[in-house]
Formats: C-alpha cells, sequence, structure tokens
C-alpha cells in the first residue's frame, strides 16, 4: 500500500514537470506502475488540461464593475475528441443519419472522412469532391474539425489503374495535389500515408493492390513516403499532416526518422497511432509505453483508429455470422473507455482520440464496435464518454466581480461564451479562447455599448 502511494504521489509530481517541459519530451514516468499511471491521471490533467483566466468587466469608460454576475460557459474542447463519420458518407439521405449527425455532434468535436482510392475514385476523373464538401460544410457548421484519411495506402487498387508504373506514381501525387488543395480551409487535416511500415506485406503485393504495391516497391517506401508529404505540404502550407500506423514499435519509430526533408526538417506535423482491440484492451502500462516512445519525435500524438468492442471478444470472424454487441460487453467497454480516455487526455503529448467506429451499423469487421448500437441507441460508453467529455472535463461556472471588477476562475482548455450582467440589469456575452500558453485576460465592457476586449 505505501509503495502504490509512494508511486502515486511521485505520478503528481511528474506530472507538474512533464506539462512544464515543451509537448512531446518524454518523461520518466514510463517506469511507473499501472496502478501509479492512474492515481497520477487527474493530476497530469489539471496541470496540461486546464489554466487560469480572469475575467474584467469595465463600463464605456473602462472603470472596474463590482458585483457583476460573470456566467463562463465552455462550447468546444480544445482536445479533439473523434470518431470517423463513414456512415454518413455511406448514405447522406438516409433517414437515420439525422440521428446519426445529431449523436455525432452531442458528442464529438472531431470528424474523420473516407478518401480510400479505390472507392473514393470508383470511376476515374470522378471523385466523390462534391458530397464530400457538402457533409464537410455541415461539420464546420456545428464546431467539427474534419481530417481526411488517407491520400496514400496501397491497401487496394482503384479497378481503372493503368499498368504503368510511372504512371501511377504521377497518378498518385496528383490525387493528393487535387484532395488537398481543392479542400483548404475546409479540411486542413490529413493522413497523408497509412501503414507505410509494412507497406510490402502479401496481401497487398498479390492480390488486393498489386499494381499500387508495384509502383511502391519501384519507387521505395521511404522516397515515396517523403514525396506525398511535400506534395501535401505544397498544396496546403498550414495543413497539418500526419503519418498513421497499426505498428506501435521501434519498426515504426525508424519510419518516422526518415521522413525528413534534404535539410533534416521533419516532414509531418503529428504522428497517428491506431488502437484497434477487438480481442482485448491494452493494459495502461502499453497505453503509456507507447505515448512515451513516440513522444520523443516532439510533436503531437493522435490516437486515430480507437477500437473497444462491446461483444464476444473471442468470436472467429472467419467463420462469418452476425457479432452482436452484449450487455456484458457493453458493461465492459464503458469500464474499459473510461480507463483508456482517462490515460490518453492525461498525457502531455497526445492530442486527439478518434474512436472506430461510430455506430454498430457497417462497423469495420463486422464488430460490435460502435458507441452506438445499429438503431443508434446510445451504449453505455456513449454515455460514460459524454460524461467525461461533456461533464467532468468541462467547465460551466458562475462568479461575482469583485471590487476591482475581476474574476478569476481555472478551465479546460477551449472556446468561451462569457456573458455579464451587471448591477442595472443589462448583459453582455463575448466570445473567448483559453489558452495553455498566454495571459488569458478576458475585458468584457457591459450597459450594451462598445465592447472592449483583448
Amino acid at each position: 500500500m505505501l509503495h502504490h502511494r509512494f508511486l502515486a504521489a511521485l505520478a503528481v509530481i511528474l506530472a507538474t514537470i512533464s506539462c512544464l517541459w515543451p509537448a512531446g519530451h518524454s518523461t520518466p514516468a514510463a517506469e511507473l506502475s499501472d496502478e501509479a499511471i492512474l492515481a497520477g491521471a487527474e493530476a497530469r490533467i489539471d496541470q496540461c488540461r486546464k489554466a487560469d483566466a480572469v475575467v474584467s468587466v469595465v463600463d464605456a469608460q473602462g472603470k472596474p464593475v463590482p458585483g457583476a454576475r460573470v456566467s463562463v460557459r465552455q462550447t468546444r474542447h480544445a482536445f479533439l475528441f473523434g470518431c470517423n463519420f463513414f456512415g454518413e458518407l455511406r448514405a447522406p439521405a438516409a433517414p437515420a443519419n439525422e440521428l446519426y449527425r445529431r449523436r455525432f455532434a452531442e458528442l464529438l468535436n472531431y470528424a474523420t472522412f473516407p478518401f480510400y482510392w479505390s472507392s473514393y475514385e470508383s470511376a476515374r476523373g470522378r471523385p466523390m469532391h462534391q458530397q464530400t464538401e457538402q457533409v464537410a460544410r455541415w461539420c464546420r457548421d456545428h464546431g467539427i474539425v474534419v481530417k481526411g484519411h488517407p491520400l496514400a495506402w496501397n491497401s487496394s487498387d482503384p479497378s481503372w489503374l493503368p499498368n504503368d508504373l510511372d504512371e501511377i506514381h504521377r497518378l498518385q501525387l496528383a490525387r493528393i495535389d487535387d484532395c488537398v488543395g481543392r479542400f483548404k480551409g475546409l479540411i486542413d487535416r490529413w493522413d497523408v500515408i497509412n501503414e507505410v511500415t509494412e507497406y510490402n506485406r502479401a496481401e497487398f503485393v498479390k492480390s488486393r493492390a498489386p499494381k499500387h504495391s508495384a509502383m511502391w516497391l519501384k519507387v521505395g517506401q521511404i522516397q515515396l513516403a517523403r514525396e506525398c508529404f511535400e506534395h501535401a505540404r505544397k498544396a496546403n502550407p498550414n495543413a497539418t499532416l500526419l503519418i498513421n500506423d497499426y505498428r506501435t514499435g521501434d519498426d515504426y519509430a525508424h519510419v518516422i526518422e526518415q521522413l525528413v526533408d534534404d535539410r533534416g526538417k521533419r516532414l509531418y506535423d503529428a504522428i497517428g497511432i491506431q488502437s484497434h482491440m477487438h480481442f482485448g484492451v491494452w493494459p495502461t502500462s502499453k497505453f503509456w509505453e507507447v505515448c512515451e516512445r513516440f513522444s520523443r519525435f516532439r510533436v503531437p500524438l493522435h490516437f486515430t483508429e480507437m477500437t473497444i468492442i462491446s461483444g464476444d471478444r473471442k468470436h472467429d470472424r472467419r467463420r462469418g455470422g452476425p457479432w452482436p454487441t452484449t450487455p456484458e460487453g457493453e458493461a465492459y467497454q464503458a469500464r474499459e473507455v473510461t480507463r483508456v480516455y482517462t490515460i490518453l487526455f492525461s498525457h502531455p503529448a497526445v492530442q486527439a482520440i478518434t474512436w472506430w467506429d461510430f455506430s454498430d451499423k457497417n462497423a469495420w469487421q463486422g464488430a460490435p464496435a460502435g458507441l452506438v448500437r445499429s438503431d443508434m441507441t446510445p451504449k453505455p460508453a456513449y454515455d460514460e464518454l459524454k460524461r467525461l467529455i461533456k461533464g467532468k472535463w468541462w467547465t460551466e461556472t458562475t462568479l461575482t466581480t469583485g471590487p476591482d471588477g475581476r474574476a478569476s476562475f481555472r478551465g479546460f482548455l477551449g472556446e468561451y461564451r462569457v456573458a455579464v450582467t451587471n448591477l442595472p440589469g443589462a448583459k453582455t456575452e463575448k466570445a473567448f479562447s483559453l489558452n495553455k500558453e498566454g495571459r488569458n485576460q478576458w475585458v468584457v465592457e457591459v450597459q450594451g455599448r462598445k465592447e472592449a476586449g483583448r
């Protein structure tokens, strides 16, 4: 017991140190036990995901207004809580999609769109740009950031792909130019290249994507990856570009080390880590070990494909047949969701978590992987995430200004609406951002006159 208490106390100390260092700097906490990592999570979250702010209320002459009522309401997280948004794009006119969209927007602020070449451009020269733009605009209107996934992956050849490998190479890079440039300002995050660590695995080379794989083999693993990133950067210099992989060991790290230009400058902005856990969830120590391994690259980590199922974890999908969600499985999924999200939200290098899939309907491998069931009713995991994301990790408070017209609070990083009601009853609202860096000094001028702010 004393040993665990010591480790928990050490975790709290390391939380403060790790959050003061630049994001992505590895800390000695990798040596902690599962119990100590979890015990220190709340302290790390407070240090890494929150900041102090001061609301100053003034009148039209700039004089402090004491006794004003200040309502502070968070409207969006800075942290990206997401999921793939495939259901919406598969059947945008389906009546169930209204509920799909509503459930999604109530919980999440980040959506991954499918850009798999063989399905996105099933007929040459006819990509799904119009439909994608329509749904992306809906996301933007609802405060949901969009990421495209993936721009390059040799998992499946488009049926029309030519035999000429040089032409396939040209088409691949032209596709990146087109997609990234066309959606600039609407989709500014991209999984540029997917699963490059094992780009030459047998099922891709021999059956699923023989032409595309042959081109990769000819150009070279790292050379093609570099070219893809260079083209994406040129098409949108302000985009956030990710490499994404299901490998989480030193082989993936070795690939990342080589993704630099001729001057040694890294080509990527964030590292994507897949964590499909259909047959058992990683222990706490593995999550922490993976975060520490890749935090040394000093860029944000995105857990890009997170799967925890709510059904039989011994199911043999090779035999086919249904893979249903069960009450016992849903309880397990909810418990593990709470543990895993707490671990990752508490690690200073992690910037985003993307669940995979949102609904059991049409989920990958037919698994009961959704946060909602096929009929769009929420599972306990959805409710647990909502309790965390929009409850425990969400800031809403009411304050009263002191004699100096100021009121202070500590809140989770993100976007806010501040409503101020002064003593005569005049109400003024303003929007602000709570950032980790910066003064977070918010000024609201009341009485319905010209507002001031900084």
